[in-house]
């Protein structure tokens, strides 16, 4: 059967990986990119560009009505909101928040969301973290059937814009993860496609519930 995606954060790293590959799933005969701006994507008879105000939720619900699943793999950086913890949150949780909550709304049976390792609604030490952790839950009180999180650490792979600490990591990081054991193997790096590769995987299991996943399961998902 044919479905309908409908993907947030399609210019980012998971989310142009996202894009790319629901554009060769067969499965999939609509993707409904919702952005900001338009996208510099190659002409695709699959994808639907949806320009919106993420401030209107009736704008958001109305590029998300008719969707089977919706993947949001929306983010910002303190650089690009220039520290500003208030415009930070209206990226990192508005949005994921009130596309689940549209989600909710019009039958939509599979909200799919990139969070970040560690994340911890408890954590009152690390913004970010909490953060992450907050949208978590906030998604998991929503009425959708299937609700999948992923929950990578570093990530890997070619970003369009530049950031000097995250290309430093990425250096380094791949060094130092052969001694990740047990426990720290959920903090290894991994490569953006991966991610996406399992959020598609995952999805297709068609399994009802919350589900989480962290680097061993992605890995798993993503062979």
């Amino acid at each position: 059967m044919s479905r309908t995606a409908a993907l947030i954060g399609a210019t980012g790293l998971i989310g142009g990986h996202i894009l790319d590959l629901l554009m060769k799933d067969n499965s999939y005969g609509k993707i409904k990119a919702i952005v900001r701006r338009p996208l510099e994507i190659p002409v695709n008879s699959k994808v639907e560009q949806i320009i919106v105000d993420f401030g209107n939720q009736k704008a958001l619900e109305n590029a998300i009505a008719g969707s089977d699943v919706v993947f949001s793999a929306i983010g910002t950086t303190n650089k690009q909101v220039k520290g500003d913890k208030n415009a930070y949150r209206k990226i990192d949780y508005d949005i994921p928040v009130n596309a689940a909550k549209a989600a909710a709304k019009y039958g939509v049976y599979c909200f799919a969301l990139v969070s970040a390792i560690g994340a911890n609604a408890a954590n009152n030490n690390n913004f970010y973290i909490k953060l992450k952790g907050v949208v978590e839950e906030a998604v998991s009180k929503e009425q959708i059937p299937q609700i999948i999180i992923t929950r990578p650490s570093l990530l890997m792979g070619k970003r369009k814009e530049y950031r000097l600490m995250e290309k430093v990591f990425q250096a380094i990081m791949p060094i130092f993860a052969i001694f990740f054991f047990g426990g720290l193997r959920k903090y290894k790096p991994i490569q953006g496609e991966d991610v996406a590769r399992a959020m598609i995987k995952a999805v297709d299991e068609g399994k009802k519930g919350i589900f989480i996943y962290e680097y061993d399961d992605m890995k798993r998902l993503a062979r």
